[in-house]
């Protein structure tokens, strides 16, 4: 049966899954000590596609509203939290509101796309719904992540520089403006370099997978400049809900600096 692209097979990917070893073997040469990382990371890889793999033939057999957007809700708390691990400072509802910055604004450009531009019938069509937002959470989380630690390392560093317009009668949004700025700029910079080069330097992962599947180029580019300014729009959202909260629970109602509400992150 003809089904417009070339299937692949576990051996095949078993086969892909030995290219890893060139990053294993670099790291011994050069002694970078990642080889238990590499490993962790390969696993995690393919358990974790594997495991959507049959989620989403799941979802797909159903096509009902109420999984498509209890799955939607799971990714999106799950990229609030990923987002945040990335982050070297923590404070008191850190994870809340990036959870709650990159689901408002993942949920608000997919929505909106969903709506008025790819308009699937129905309108909750798991084959678009599902891949759309799965795109945009994904580069949201990534600018939310470098707002976030923008922000809370340039609270640090100019301290008294914050201090010192406060305690000259600034209020606080302007003692932080540059701050603030710096860090939302810090987050929509990645993405906005992304569409600098689209299509010329790199050929996105969406189109490609669309026209590895058999759509015609035209169609796939299309969908591929959607999917850039959702990305687009939604990391903007995002870092600034997120950059935003952070501002309001590190710049109490009387004007002041607390810091000591900022703690390092654990690692391991």
């Amino acid at each position: 049966m003809d089904v417009g692209y070339i299937q692949l097979g576990y051996g095949e990917v078993a086969l892909a899954a030995g290219l890893i070893l060139i990053n294993g073997a670099l790291s011994l040469a050069l002694g970078l000590g990642l080889e238990r990382r590499l490993l962790v990371a390969s696993v995690r890889t393919l358990v974790q596609l594997l495991l959507i793999g049959y989620v989403l033939k799941f979802i797909f057999g159903l096509r009902h509203p109420l999984w498509v957007v209890l799955l939607a809700l799971v990714m999106a708390t799950l990229a609030g939290q990923a987002a945040v691990g990335r982050v070297s400072g923590r404070f008191r509802g850190i994870y809340a509101g990036s959870t709650l910055s990159v689901l408002a604004s993942a949920f608000l450009v997919t929505g909106l796309a969903v709506a008025a531009i790819v308009r699937p019938q129905p309108w909750y069509e798991p084959q678009y719904v599902i891949p759309l937002l799965g795109m945009v959470l994904g580069n949201a989380l990534n600018g939310v992540s470098l707002g976030l630690d923008r922000f809370l390392e340039g609270l640090a560093r100019r301290r008294d520089q914050v201090e010192g317009l406060l305690a000259l009668g600034a209020t606080r949004w302007e003692a932080c403006r540059d701050v603030i700025r710096d860090a939302v700029r810090t987050g929509m910079v990645p993405t906005l370099n992304s569409m600098a080069v689209v299509g010329i330097v790199s050929l996105p992962g969406m189109m490609t997978g669309q026209i590895l599947a058999g759509a015609d180029p035209a169609d796939a580019v299309r969908y591929q400049i959607v999917i850039m300014f959702m990305i687009a729009a939604a990391t903007a959202l995002g870092t600034l809900g997120a950059v935003a909260y952070a501002y309001r629970s590190l710049m109490d109602g009387y004007h002041r600096l607390r810091l000591d509400r900022l703690s390092r992150a654990k690692r391991d």
